[in-house]
């Protein structure tokens, strides 16, 4: 491999990225300025996407717009995967399709999923990478890369299946900082008799005649999740890349043990030279979890009243999740959606003319992908822009950049008569200091997606309330 393929001979172009790599902030420098390369781990097509999925395909969406605007359109290459063979998958088609044979099962389940997917993220205003490839679609390159693994001396056969020997990669842990002696096995980590090390993990495993497989030199199997998108990633950009994203959860073992797969396959010191990782996220300050009954899909939130007692906006979930630094650790609650939605209802419609974006906004999105300071200066310059046409264009190209869009209150279905009588009945009760029946009567319109707001008339002294549609 040639020191052009390798090295990160690019120009800098003011862009600096966290790389968890190295764990500090880098100067962001591509392989090649003509063809800047990401891939980010996409969706395992067994149940409809929750709104954690939702926050990397958010945060690097971000990232992909920016570096189409850095080096154009033309010049950057985005791949996000699709797992569309797993035991979760197989699990699903036995437990939602009994009877159908296992394989129709399957498909029913991944392509009804995939659609869904495809559906929440273009309300989320996401755009599609340019490539979007299906683990089954890869089978014959994992097939060669197990048997470049086996030939270098880097993987072993043991009772069915084909395993990676992490003993055999010296830097093996570069990425999460674990030492292979003092890894303990765990969750994550299987402990077998048949293993070398307790580390050590599944490339390929054989298939019972009821389970889906693929004919391979070491029978009849289905690949393991780790070398899915080592191959994809490698036919798509290359076996060096510039950037590979993913939540945190997936530094290890997941990006740990597609690096050691990749460079030993491949005689590569690194797999991509960036690393990017957001952080975890929590709802209502709890780990979401479905025993907390707290676990909602992206359909849920765009499609029922499941959380908050209402439907939220795509547009609204994309800023409460760029509200937060990408890498932070986030708490998703009606509240952030609601400060989200409140923000962007001040925002003016944006107009189509070619501009460049702010230096404000832009100067935040370089800085590691700043995108709490992002939408600070959006915000500010979206009030100028209502103030001022002149500023419209640049507040438009800032806002294209970062994927946003304003959200206009629905009034369909409004009945003004109804709300203005049970406004007035309200302010009956503060005057007669009736302290529950007004909170029920404001409560009860919130839940119907009306704001009260209270304030003093400089007339005549008295409370006076307005109200808007706030959905």
């Amino acid at each position: 491999m040639s020191a052009a393929e390798t090295e990160k001979s690019g120009t800098n172009k003011g862009l600096k990225f966290t790389n968890t790599l190295t764990r500090e902030k880098e100067d962001f420098r591509a392989i090649d300025d003509q063809n800047v390369r990401l891939y980010v781990c996409g969706p395992t097509v067994y149940d409809f996407a929750h709104i954690g999925n939702a926050r990397p395909v958010i945060v690097f969406d971000v990232l992909y717009r920016l570096l189409r605007h850095v080096y154009g359109p033309d010049h950057v290459t985005y791949a996000r995967n699709i797992t569309d063979v797993d035991d979760k998958i197989n699990a699903r088609a036995l437990r939602d399709h009994p009877e159908l044979p296992l394989n129709d099962a399957i498909a029913r389940v991944t392509q009804r999923t995939a659609d869904q997917f495809h559906k929440d993220i273009e309300a989320l205003n996401v755009l599609q990478p340019d490539h979007e490839p299906r683990a089954t679609q890869h089978i014959d390159g994992m097939i060669e890369m197990i048997r470049l693994l086996i030939d270098k001396g880097h993987a072993y056969q043991a009772e069915g299946e084909v395993l990676f020997d992490t003993a055999s990669m010296p830097d093996y842990g570069g990425l999460s900082k674990r030492k292979l002696d003092e890894q303990i096995a765990g969750a994550r980590i299987a402990v077998d008799a048949h293993k070398k090390n307790p580390g050590d993990f599944v490339l390929w495993k054989l298939s019972s005649e009821e389970e889906p497989g693929w004919e391979s030199p070491w029978g009849r199997g289905r690949p393991g999740w780790h070398i899915e998108c080592s191959v994809m990633s490698a036919h798509h950009l290359g076996k060096v890349f510039d950037i590979h994203g993913g939540g945190l959860d997936l530094i290890f073992p997941h990006h740990e043990n597609e690096i050691a797969q990749s460079c030993c396959a491949n005689d590569t010191k690194t797999m991509a030279n960036y690393w990017m990782h957001n952080g975890f996220l929590q709802v209502e300050g709890k780990k979401m979890s479905k025993s907390e009954g707290n676990f909602f899909t992206i359909q849920e939130l765009l499609e029922t009243d499941n959380f908050g007692g209402r439907k939220w906006p795509g547009e609204v979930l994309r800023l409460a999740m760029l509200m937060t630094n990408y890498r932070e650790p986030i708490d998703f609650s009606v509240r952030k959606l609601e400060e989200a939605e409140n923000l962007l209802s001040k925002w003016p419609d944006p107009v189509e003319k070619d501009a460049a974006p702010s230096a404000e906004v832009l100067g935040a999105l370089n800085d590691d992908l700043n995108t709490a300071a992002a939408i600070q200066a959006l915000h500010a310059l979206a009030g100028e822009a209502a103030r001022d046409d002149s500023k419209m264009p640049v507040y438009s190209a800032s806002a294209a950049l970062m994927g946003l869009r304003p959200v206009a209150a629905d009034l369909s279905g409004v009945d003004d008569a109804a709300i203005e009588t049970e406004v007035a009945r309200r302010l009956e009760a503060l005057k007669a200091k009736n302290w529950p029946e007004a909170d029920r009567i404001r409560d009860e319109l919130a839940s119907q997606g009306i704001l009260l707001r209270d304030s003093k008339d400089s007339a005549t002294g008295e409370r006076v309330t307005s109200w808007e549609v706030k959905r």
